[in-house]
Protein backbone atom coordinates (compact mmCIF):
# COMPACT_ATOMS: atom_id res chain seq x y z
CA UNK A 1 0.00 0.00 0.00
CA UNK A 2 1.24 3.58 -0.37
CA UNK A 3 2.57 3.23 -3.62
CA UNK A 4 1.81 6.97 -5.52
CA UNK A 5 1.78 10.86 -3.69
CA UNK A 6 -1.55 11.94 -2.10
CA UNK A 7 -3.15 14.57 -4.24
CA UNK A 8 -5.77 16.07 -2.43
CA UNK A 9 -5.48 18.64 0.15
CA UNK A 10 -7.34 17.45 3.15
CA UNK A 11 -4.94 15.18 6.14
CA UNK A 12 -7.46 13.59 7.92
CA UNK A 13 -7.97 9.84 7.47
CA UNK A 14 -9.90 7.93 4.47
CA UNK A 15 -12.04 5.17 3.18
CA UNK A 16 -12.74 3.27 0.53
CA UNK A 17 -15.45 0.88 -0.02
CA UNK A 18 -16.33 -1.81 -2.11
CA UNK A 19 -19.22 -3.45 -2.84
CA UNK A 20 -20.02 -6.79 -3.82
CA UNK A 21 -23.65 -6.70 -4.45
CA UNK A 22 -24.89 -10.48 -2.75
CA UNK A 23 -22.39 -12.32 -2.22
CA UNK A 24 -22.97 -14.48 1.12
CA UNK A 25 -20.27 -14.72 3.30
CA UNK A 26 -19.97 -18.24 3.83
CA UNK A 27 -19.17 -18.36 -0.23
CA UNK A 28 -15.54 -16.47 1.07
CA UNK A 29 -15.07 -18.28 4.55
CA UNK A 30 -15.77 -21.84 2.98
CA UNK A 31 -13.17 -21.39 -0.29
CA UNK A 32 -10.36 -19.61 0.86
CA UNK A 33 -8.39 -21.26 -2.11
CA UNK A 34 -10.66 -18.67 -4.18
CA UNK A 35 -10.64 -16.24 -1.90
CA UNK A 36 -7.10 -15.97 -0.76
CA UNK A 37 -7.07 -11.99 -1.04
CA UNK A 38 -10.17 -11.64 1.32
CA UNK A 39 -9.17 -14.15 3.49
CA UNK A 40 -5.88 -12.40 4.16
CA UNK A 41 -7.88 -8.79 4.83
CA UNK A 42 -10.16 -11.25 7.18
CA UNK A 43 -7.07 -12.32 9.14
CA UNK A 44 -5.14 -8.68 9.18
CA UNK A 45 -8.35 -7.19 9.81
CA UNK A 46 -11.87 -8.36 11.19
CA UNK A 47 -14.93 -9.91 9.27
CA UNK A 48 -18.24 -11.82 9.64
CA UNK A 49 -21.51 -12.78 8.17
CA UNK A 50 -24.08 -10.01 8.48
CA UNK A 51 -27.50 -9.52 8.41
CA UNK A 52 -29.40 -7.41 5.74
CA UNK A 53 -32.36 -5.26 6.01
CA UNK A 54 -36.22 -5.90 5.96
CA UNK A 55 -36.82 -6.21 2.73
CA UNK A 56 -33.69 -7.70 1.53
CA UNK A 57 -33.53 -6.07 -2.12
CA UNK A 58 -30.76 -4.29 -3.23
CA UNK A 59 -33.49 -1.27 -4.18
CA UNK A 60 -34.25 -1.14 -0.32
CA UNK A 61 -30.65 -2.42 0.93
CA UNK A 62 -28.27 0.36 -0.82
CA UNK A 63 -30.16 3.33 -0.19
CA UNK A 64 -30.19 1.97 3.87
CA UNK A 65 -26.38 1.02 3.88
CA UNK A 66 -25.42 4.26 2.83
CA UNK A 67 -27.83 6.22 4.80
CA UNK A 68 -27.66 4.26 7.98
CA UNK A 69 -31.46 4.40 8.60
CA UNK A 70 -34.32 2.20 7.96
CA UNK A 71 -36.59 2.29 4.67
CA UNK A 72 -39.03 4.33 7.23
CA UNK A 73 -36.69 7.13 6.50
CA UNK A 74 -35.35 6.47 3.46
CA UNK A 75 -38.16 5.81 1.68
CA UNK A 76 -37.60 3.12 -0.06
CA UNK A 77 -38.92 -0.05 0.41
CA UNK A 78 -38.18 -2.05 -2.93
CA UNK A 79 -37.63 -2.25 -6.40
CA UNK A 80 -41.38 -1.31 -7.04
CA UNK A 81 -43.08 1.35 -4.54
CA UNK A 82 -46.67 2.71 -4.30
CA UNK A 83 -47.64 6.22 -4.50
CA UNK A 84 -49.51 7.64 -0.96
CA UNK A 85 -53.18 7.23 -1.55
CA UNK A 86 -53.38 6.04 -4.97
CA UNK A 87 -52.61 2.39 -6.57
CA UNK A 88 -50.19 3.66 -8.83
CA UNK A 89 -46.46 2.32 -8.54
CA UNK A 90 -43.09 3.58 -9.42
CA UNK A 91 -39.41 2.43 -9.54
CA UNK A 92 -37.50 4.23 -6.76
CA UNK A 93 -34.38 6.08 -8.34
CA UNK A 94 -31.96 8.51 -6.33
CA UNK A 95 -34.12 11.37 -5.97
CA UNK A 96 -36.59 9.14 -3.59
CA UNK A 97 -34.40 8.55 -0.89
CA UNK A 98 -35.72 10.89 1.72
CA UNK A 99 -32.33 10.23 4.06
CA UNK A 100 -28.70 11.91 4.05
CA UNK A 101 -26.39 9.73 2.14
CA UNK A 102 -22.68 8.85 3.17
CA UNK A 103 -21.17 11.12 0.49
CA UNK A 104 -23.27 14.34 1.36
CA UNK A 105 -22.23 13.94 4.71
CA UNK A 106 -18.20 14.02 3.25
CA UNK A 107 -19.47 16.93 1.04
CA UNK A 108 -21.15 18.88 3.74
CA UNK A 109 -18.18 18.80 5.61
CA UNK A 110 -15.82 20.40 2.92
CA UNK A 111 -14.55 16.68 2.09
CA UNK A 112 -14.44 14.68 -1.57
CA UNK A 113 -16.15 11.35 -2.47
CA UNK A 114 -16.04 9.35 -5.89
CA UNK A 115 -19.25 7.96 -6.25
CA UNK A 116 -19.16 4.97 -8.85
CA UNK A 117 -21.85 1.89 -9.67
CA UNK A 118 -23.85 2.60 -6.22
CA UNK A 119 -28.17 1.36 -6.96
CA UNK A 120 -30.95 3.62 -6.91
CA UNK A 121 -28.37 7.49 -7.36
CA UNK A 122 -29.75 7.81 -10.79
CA UNK A 123 -29.59 11.03 -11.56
CA UNK A 124 -26.33 11.33 -10.76
CA UNK A 125 -25.40 14.21 -7.88
CA UNK A 126 -23.72 17.16 -8.65
CA UNK A 127 -22.96 18.36 -5.49
CA UNK A 128 -20.36 15.75 -5.36
CA UNK A 129 -16.77 15.14 -6.72
CA UNK A 130 -17.85 12.90 -9.20
CA UNK A 131 -20.50 10.26 -9.94
CA UNK A 132 -21.96 7.73 -12.21
CA UNK A 133 -24.70 6.07 -11.04
CA UNK A 134 -25.34 2.32 -10.94
CA UNK A 135 -28.17 -0.08 -11.42
CA UNK A 136 -31.47 1.05 -13.16
CA UNK A 137 -29.51 3.71 -14.80
CA UNK A 138 -30.30 3.99 -18.58
CA UNK A 139 -26.77 4.98 -19.63
CA UNK A 140 -23.23 6.13 -19.54
CA UNK A 141 -24.40 9.43 -21.10
CA UNK A 142 -26.83 10.16 -18.68
CA UNK A 143 -25.63 8.23 -15.37
CA UNK A 144 -22.19 10.16 -15.06
CA UNK A 145 -21.31 13.69 -13.56
CA UNK A 146 -19.11 15.91 -14.46
CA UNK A 147 -18.31 16.13 -17.93
CA UNK A 148 -14.54 14.78 -17.50
CA UNK A 149 -16.39 11.85 -15.72
CA UNK A 150 -18.91 10.61 -18.46
CA UNK A 151 -16.12 10.91 -21.20
CA UNK A 152 -13.26 8.90 -19.81
CA UNK A 153 -16.24 6.13 -19.10
CA UNK A 154 -17.61 6.33 -22.59
CA UNK A 155 -13.64 6.20 -23.96
CA UNK A 156 -13.31 3.25 -22.37
CA UNK A 157 -15.89 1.07 -22.65
CA UNK A 158 -17.60 1.00 -19.01
CA UNK A 159 -20.73 -0.95 -18.26
CA UNK A 160 -23.53 0.28 -15.47
CA UNK A 161 -24.42 -3.35 -15.45
CA UNK A 162 -24.64 -7.24 -17.45
CA UNK A 163 -27.03 -8.09 -20.18
CA UNK A 164 -29.15 -10.27 -17.34
CA UNK A 165 -31.29 -11.26 -20.52
CA UNK A 166 -28.92 -13.62 -21.72
CA UNK A 167 -28.92 -15.42 -18.22
CA UNK A 168 -32.28 -16.44 -19.40
CA UNK A 169 -31.11 -19.21 -22.04
CA UNK A 170 -30.15 -22.65 -21.19
CA UNK A 171 -26.64 -22.83 -22.07
CA UNK A 172 -24.99 -19.94 -20.18
CA UNK A 173 -21.63 -19.33 -21.80
CA UNK A 174 -22.65 -15.76 -23.14
CA UNK A 175 -24.13 -14.15 -20.10
CA UNK A 176 -20.86 -15.65 -18.31
CA UNK A 177 -18.24 -13.70 -20.77
CA UNK A 178 -20.84 -11.03 -20.65
CA UNK A 179 -20.16 -11.05 -16.84
CA UNK A 180 -16.32 -10.99 -17.11
CA UNK A 181 -16.67 -7.85 -19.50
CA UNK A 182 -18.46 -5.98 -17.35
CA UNK A 183 -16.75 -6.88 -14.45
CA UNK A 184 -13.35 -6.25 -16.26
CA UNK A 185 -13.99 -2.79 -17.09
CA UNK A 186 -15.42 -2.25 -13.56
CA UNK A 187 -12.13 -2.75 -11.96
CA UNK A 188 -10.27 -0.75 -14.87
CA UNK A 189 -12.78 2.23 -13.50
CA UNK A 190 -11.93 1.74 -10.12
CA UNK A 191 -8.89 1.41 -10.05
CA UNK A 192 -8.55 4.60 -12.43
CA UNK A 193 -9.93 6.48 -9.84
CA UNK A 194 -8.37 5.27 -7.07
CA UNK A 195 -4.93 5.74 -7.94
CA UNK A 196 -6.69 9.51 -9.01
CA UNK A 197 -5.87 9.75 -5.09
CA UNK A 198 -7.92 12.84 -4.92
CA UNK A 199 -10.77 11.75 -2.13
CA UNK A 200 -11.58 11.03 1.18
CA UNK A 201 -14.43 8.77 0.59
CA UNK A 202 -14.28 6.35 -2.73
CA UNK A 203 -17.55 4.07 -2.79
CA UNK A 204 -17.40 1.84 -5.93
CA UNK A 205 -19.67 -1.40 -6.01
CA UNK A 206 -19.26 -4.23 -8.09
CA UNK A 207 -23.29 -5.12 -8.85
CA UNK A 208 -22.01 -8.35 -11.50
CA UNK A 209 -21.77 -10.15 -8.85
CA UNK A 210 -25.45 -10.37 -8.19
CA UNK A 211 -26.82 -11.31 -11.35
CA UNK A 212 -23.89 -14.15 -11.41
CA UNK A 213 -25.52 -15.69 -8.31
CA UNK A 214 -28.92 -15.29 -9.78
CA UNK A 215 -28.39 -17.71 -12.42
CA UNK A 216 -25.41 -19.70 -11.41
CA UNK A 217 -25.77 -20.31 -7.09
CA UNK A 218 -27.12 -23.38 -7.08
CA UNK A 219 -24.56 -24.38 -9.90
CA UNK A 220 -22.16 -23.77 -6.62
CA UNK A 221 -24.21 -25.13 -4.05
CA UNK A 222 -25.31 -28.53 -5.57
CA UNK A 223 -22.30 -29.00 -7.83
CA UNK A 224 -24.12 -28.09 -11.11
CA UNK A 225 -22.61 -27.85 -14.53
CA UNK A 226 -21.15 -24.29 -14.42
CA UNK A 227 -19.60 -24.80 -10.78
CA UNK A 228 -16.21 -24.25 -12.00
CA UNK A 229 -17.24 -21.32 -14.01
CA UNK A 230 -18.81 -19.78 -10.79
CA UNK A 231 -16.08 -20.09 -9.26
CA UNK A 232 -13.53 -19.01 -11.73
CA UNK A 233 -15.83 -15.43 -11.59
CA UNK A 234 -15.38 -15.30 -8.09
CA UNK A 235 -11.31 -16.06 -8.17
CA UNK A 236 -11.10 -12.92 -10.73
CA UNK A 237 -13.48 -10.22 -7.99
CA UNK A 238 -10.98 -11.77 -5.66
CA UNK A 239 -8.15 -10.91 -7.57
CA UNK A 240 -9.29 -7.66 -8.48
CA UNK A 241 -10.21 -6.85 -4.73
CA UNK A 242 -6.83 -7.53 -3.93
CA UNK A 243 -4.84 -5.37 -6.58
CA UNK A 244 -7.17 -2.22 -5.67
CA UNK A 245 -6.01 -2.96 -1.66
CA UNK A 246 -2.49 -2.87 -2.87
CA UNK A 247 -2.81 0.30 -4.67
CA UNK A 248 -4.56 2.53 -1.34
CA UNK A 249 -2.45 4.37 0.34
CA UNK A 250 -1.76 4.20 4.22
CA UNK A 251 -4.20 6.68 5.32
CA UNK A 252 -7.25 4.66 4.05
CA UNK A 253 -9.03 1.93 5.50
CA UNK A 254 -10.31 -0.35 2.83
CA UNK A 255 -13.93 -1.94 3.71
CA UNK A 256 -15.79 -4.42 1.59
CA UNK A 257 -19.78 -5.45 1.72
CA UNK A 258 -22.66 -7.06 0.35
CA UNK A 259 -26.31 -6.19 0.98
CA UNK A 260 -27.47 -9.17 1.23
CA UNK A 261 -26.90 -13.08 1.28
CA UNK A 262 -27.70 -15.72 -1.33
CA UNK A 263 -28.56 -19.20 -1.57
CA UNK A 264 -30.09 -21.40 -4.03
CA UNK A 265 -33.85 -21.19 -5.65
CA UNK A 266 -36.01 -23.80 -5.83
CA UNK A 267 -39.66 -22.28 -6.29
CA UNK A 268 -40.77 -18.95 -7.20
CA UNK A 269 -44.04 -17.90 -5.20
CA UNK A 270 -46.56 -16.19 -6.60
CA UNK A 271 -48.27 -14.56 -4.14
CA UNK A 272 -51.05 -12.49 -5.75
CA UNK A 273 -51.62 -15.41 -7.19
CA UNK A 274 -52.26 -17.23 -4.39
CA UNK A 275 -54.05 -14.25 -2.39
CA UNK A 276 -56.35 -14.83 -5.50
CA UNK A 277 -57.00 -18.13 -4.70
CA UNK A 278 -57.34 -18.00 -1.04
CA UNK A 279 -60.20 -14.75 -1.55
CA UNK A 280 -57.67 -12.16 -0.47
CA UNK A 281 -57.54 -10.42 -3.99
CA UNK A 282 -59.69 -10.02 -6.79
CA UNK A 283 -59.74 -7.81 -10.52
CA UNK A 284 -62.32 -5.74 -12.02
CA UNK A 285 -61.59 -7.39 -15.23
CA UNK A 286 -59.89 -10.74 -16.95
CA UNK A 287 -57.64 -7.98 -18.43
CA UNK A 288 -55.94 -7.06 -15.79
CA UNK A 289 -51.51 -6.53 -15.05
CA UNK A 290 -51.35 -3.78 -12.65
CA UNK A 291 -52.14 -2.88 -8.87
CA UNK A 292 -54.63 -0.45 -10.18
CA UNK A 293 -56.61 -3.07 -11.22
CA UNK A 294 -57.82 -4.76 -8.47
CA UNK A 295 -61.33 -5.21 -7.48
CA UNK A 296 -62.84 -2.81 -4.09
CA UNK A 297 -63.56 -5.85 -2.92
CA UNK A 298 -59.73 -6.69 -2.15
CA UNK A 299 -58.57 -7.35 1.10
CA UNK A 300 -55.24 -7.55 0.41
CA UNK A 301 -52.40 -7.41 -2.14
CA UNK A 302 -48.65 -7.96 -2.61
CA UNK A 303 -45.43 -6.29 -4.03
CA UNK A 304 -42.25 -7.59 -4.64
CA UNK A 305 -40.47 -9.30 -2.59
CA UNK A 306 -42.69 -10.54 0.33
CA UNK A 307 -44.51 -7.19 1.25
CA UNK A 308 -48.24 -7.69 1.89
CA UNK A 309 -50.59 -4.26 2.14
CA UNK A 310 -54.09 -4.74 3.42
CA UNK A 311 -56.84 -2.74 0.87
CA UNK A 312 -57.75 0.02 3.85
CA UNK A 313 -60.05 2.11 3.75
CA UNK A 314 -58.79 5.36 3.95
CA UNK A 315 -55.57 4.97 2.30
CA UNK A 316 -56.35 2.85 -0.38
CA UNK A 317 -58.60 4.41 -3.07
CA UNK A 318 -60.91 1.44 -3.15
CA UNK A 319 -60.33 0.15 0.19
CA UNK A 320 -62.61 -2.20 1.57
CA UNK A 321 -60.94 -3.34 5.18
CA UNK A 322 -61.88 -0.40 7.92
CA UNK A 323 -60.10 1.08 10.93
CA UNK A 324 -61.47 -1.30 13.08
CA UNK A 325 -61.25 -4.51 10.78
CA UNK A 326 -57.49 -3.84 10.39
CA UNK A 327 -56.03 -5.59 12.78
CA UNK A 328 -57.78 -8.84 13.01
CA UNK A 329 -57.53 -8.93 9.40
CA UNK A 330 -53.65 -8.28 9.00
CA UNK A 331 -53.41 -11.31 12.22
CA UNK A 332 -55.74 -13.49 9.91
CA UNK A 333 -53.28 -12.63 6.88
CA UNK A 334 -50.08 -13.33 8.96
CA UNK A 335 -51.05 -16.30 10.35
CA UNK A 336 -52.27 -17.98 6.82
CA UNK A 337 -48.52 -16.85 5.53
CA UNK A 338 -47.04 -18.04 8.49
CA UNK A 339 -48.92 -21.83 7.88
CA UNK A 340 -48.16 -21.57 3.60
CA UNK A 341 -46.40 -24.53 2.92
CA UNK A 342 -44.42 -25.32 -0.55
CA UNK A 343 -44.61 -28.31 -2.84
CA UNK A 344 -42.19 -29.98 -0.81
CA UNK A 345 -43.68 -29.65 2.41
CA UNK A 346 -41.40 -26.66 4.12
CA UNK A 347 -43.25 -23.53 5.63
CA UNK A 348 -42.41 -20.53 2.96
CA UNK A 349 -42.07 -18.02 5.55
CA UNK A 350 -38.92 -18.17 8.20
CA UNK A 351 -40.95 -15.47 9.48
CA UNK A 352 -42.95 -12.84 8.57
CA UNK A 353 -42.71 -9.48 10.22
CA UNK A 354 -45.42 -6.60 10.87
CA UNK A 355 -44.78 -2.99 9.95
CA UNK A 356 -44.07 -1.74 13.33
CA UNK A 357 -41.35 -3.88 13.68
CA UNK A 358 -39.43 -3.02 10.61
CA UNK A 359 -40.05 0.13 9.69
CA UNK A 360 -39.57 3.79 11.65
CA UNK A 361 -39.87 6.95 10.46
CA UNK A 362 -41.04 10.15 8.50
CA UNK A 363 -41.28 8.46 5.26
CA UNK A 364 -43.25 5.05 6.57
CA UNK A 365 -46.81 6.36 4.75
CA UNK A 366 -46.11 3.98 1.73
CA UNK A 367 -44.33 0.96 3.91
CA UNK A 368 -46.18 -2.64 3.90
CA UNK A 369 -48.46 -3.95 6.68
CA UNK A 370 -46.36 -7.16 6.35
CA UNK A 371 -43.06 -8.72 5.08
CA UNK A 372 -42.77 -12.41 4.38
CA UNK A 373 -38.75 -13.16 5.24
CA UNK A 374 -38.62 -16.65 3.06
CA UNK A 375 -37.07 -19.51 3.92
CA UNK A 376 -34.07 -20.44 1.56
CA UNK A 377 -35.36 -21.60 -1.74
CA UNK A 378 -38.58 -19.72 -1.81
CA UNK A 379 -38.48 -17.14 -4.07
CA UNK A 380 -41.09 -14.29 -3.75
CA UNK A 381 -42.67 -12.61 -6.82
CA UNK A 382 -45.92 -10.27 -7.40
CA UNK A 383 -46.94 -9.94 -10.64
CA UNK A 384 -50.13 -8.62 -11.18
CA UNK A 385 -51.28 -10.73 -14.52
CA UNK A 386 -51.86 -13.85 -12.71
CA UNK A 387 -50.30 -17.33 -12.59
CA UNK A 388 -52.03 -20.50 -13.18
CA UNK A 389 -50.00 -22.12 -9.89
CA UNK A 390 -48.86 -20.10 -6.84
CA UNK A 391 -45.34 -22.12 -6.71
CA UNK A 392 -43.19 -22.31 -10.09
CA UNK A 393 -39.88 -21.95 -11.27
CA UNK A 394 -37.87 -20.10 -13.80
CA UNK A 395 -34.70 -18.59 -15.33
CA UNK A 396 -33.35 -18.15 -12.40
CA UNK A 397 -31.50 -20.62 -9.88
CA UNK A 398 -30.48 -18.23 -6.94
CA UNK A 399 -32.46 -15.93 -4.57
CA UNK A 400 -31.40 -13.06 -2.06
CA UNK A 401 -31.32 -13.60 1.92
CA UNK A 402 -31.94 -12.21 4.84
CA UNK A 403 -28.81 -13.13 6.27
CA UNK A 404 -25.43 -13.80 5.57
CA UNK A 405 -24.61 -10.70 3.91
CA UNK A 406 -20.92 -9.97 3.82
CA UNK A 407 -18.31 -7.35 5.39
CA UNK A 408 -14.66 -7.03 5.55
CA UNK A 409 -13.09 -4.21 7.53
CA UNK A 410 -9.32 -4.00 7.08
CA UNK A 411 -8.69 -2.74 10.63
CA UNK A 412 -8.28 -5.52 13.51
CA UNK A 413 -10.04 -3.54 16.07
CA UNK A 414 -13.42 -3.92 14.19
CA UNK A 415 -16.69 -5.50 16.46
CA UNK A 416 -17.74 -7.66 13.87
CA UNK A 417 -20.92 -9.41 15.63
CA UNK A 418 -24.12 -8.74 15.75
CA UNK A 419 -24.31 -6.76 12.94
CA UNK A 420 -26.48 -5.31 10.27
CA UNK A 421 -26.53 -3.62 7.00
CA UNK A 422 -27.30 0.15 9.71
CA UNK A 423 -23.72 -0.23 11.29
CA UNK A 424 -22.50 0.56 8.01
CA UNK A 425 -22.47 3.90 7.48
CA UNK A 426 -21.58 5.00 11.00
CA UNK A 427 -18.24 3.07 11.42
CA UNK A 428 -17.46 4.57 7.85
CA UNK A 429 -17.95 8.07 9.05
CA UNK A 430 -16.15 7.16 12.40
CA UNK A 431 -13.14 5.90 9.99
CA UNK A 432 -13.26 9.54 8.51
CA UNK A 433 -12.96 11.06 11.94
CA UNK A 434 -16.16 12.90 11.18
CA UNK A 435 -18.75 13.92 14.04
CA UNK A 436 -22.05 12.96 14.08
CA UNK A 437 -25.01 12.58 15.76
CA UNK A 438 -25.58 8.76 16.75
CA UNK A 439 -29.23 9.14 17.51
CA UNK A 440 -29.53 10.11 13.56
CA UNK A 441 -28.95 6.19 12.80
CA UNK A 442 -30.03 2.94 13.41
CA UNK A 443 -26.47 1.17 13.61
CA UNK A 444 -23.82 1.82 15.50
CA UNK A 445 -20.03 2.27 14.70
CA UNK A 446 -18.27 -0.87 14.57
CA UNK A 447 -14.99 0.64 15.65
Amino acid sequence: MGLFDRLRGSDGPRVAFFGIDGVPYSLIADNPEVFPNLTEMAQAGSAGAIDSIVPPESSACWPALTTGVNPGETGVYGFQDREVGSYDTYVPMGREVQATRLWDRVTDAGRDATVMNVPVTFPPQRNVQRMVSGFLSPGVDKAAYPDDLREHLESSGYRIDVNAKLGHSEDKSDFIDDAHETLDRRYDTFEHYVEKDDWDLFFGVFMTTDRVNHFLFKDYERDGEYKEAFLEFYSKVDRYLGQLREKLPDDVTMIVASDHGFTSLDYEVHFNAWLEQEGWLSYQSDDHDALSDIAEETRAYSLIPGRFYINKEGREPRGSVSEEEFADVRAELKAELEALEGPDGKKVAERVVTKEEAFRGAHDDIAPDLVVIPNHGYDLKAGFKGHEDVFGQGPRNGMHSFDNASLFIDAPDARIENVDLFDIAPTILDLLEMEMDRSEFDGASLV
